[in-house]
């Protein structure tokens, strides 16, 4: 047979069961929800610098099990704009409310995606909470230039690489995630993600926090944010605060603890 024609009939075949099997998901019947899980709000939950959405993966089955939709975006983390777009699309997903939630850089991320009307509650864990044309820069320089908070050692000596940042193998081990398993900490090294430079500059227009109930995770153990730069956020958004013993990676070596503020959130909404 010619092969013109082969591959032809081949692709003519893929398309027809493509086409069949996309019907048969249209046609199919849809779940119904009952009461209880459909008022219940959607819980979506922003990875930061360094990380991807697995860094969720121990509290996204806790939350499950409590009834909760639970969406971990996945970040591009290549500027605030995109980040920002890749939330605003996971909250568009979400058929109802929504609880915000954001590690790290991620709180610089879900104060200005916070704003969606679908937004019911912001929670900041182990994360930056910027204030109006504040960006992780301008909170920095504040707090260890101009006002001498001791400065924390996770990000004394990165790597940078066509504008890129990531750690080292040995900063993650021993200031990123210090209170886990060393072998977890390699897992999480070696699938970090790449943190553009431009984010550190970014600025936040509009702080969501002024309009919505707050709740902030401070890691008294962290590396990578001073604790004391964290509380000082956590009063200036008026947040409900919570300490816990732990590195930046709270969610991670504290999961239900971290699951514990969430749910906390969740149920006030």
């Amino acid at each position: 047979m010619n092969a013109k024609y082969l591959v032809a009939g081949i692709t003519g075949t893929a398309l027809a069961a493509m086409s069949l099997s996309v019907m048969s998901f249209v046609n199919a019947p849809k779940k119904v929800m009952s009461s209880n899980e459909s008022d219940k709000p959607t819980i979506v939950l922003v990875h930061g610098a360094f990380a991807d959405g697995s860094s969720w993966n121990k509290v996204i089955p806790i939350l499950q099990k409590k009834g909760y939709r639970v969406m971990a975006v996945q970040n591009p983390l290549t500027s605030l704009n995109d980040d920002v777009a890749f939330v605003e699309r996971a909250i568009a997903e979400a058929p109802g409310k929504v609880i915000l939630v954001g590690h790290s850089w991620g709180g610089v991320v879900i104060t200005q995606a916070g704003n969606n009307e679908k937004v019911k509650s912001l929670v900041y864990v182990a994360a930056y909470a910027p204030g109006e044309g504040q960006s992780v820069e301008s909170i920095s320089r504040d707090a260890h230039e101009a006002r001498k908070i001791p400065n924390v050692p996770g990000l004394a000596d990165p790597i940078v690489t066509d504008g890129y940042i990531r750690l080292k193998e040995e900063t993650v081990i021993n200031h990123f995630a210090q209170d886990l398993p060393q072998q977890e900490a390699k897992i999480i090294a070696a699938g970090q993600g790449r943190f553009h430079v431009s984010t550190i500059g970014a600025k936040v227009s509009n702080p969501a926090w002024k309009n919505k109930p707050s709740y902030f995770i401070v890691s008294d153990n962290d590396h990578m944010i001073s604790p004391q730069l964290e509380t000082e956020m956590a009063e200036n958004i008026h947040a409900t605060t919570y300490h816990l013993a732990a590195s930046h990676v709270a969610m991670l070596s504290k999961p239900e603890k971290v699951a514990e503020v969430i749910l906390t959130a969740a149920q006030k909404e």
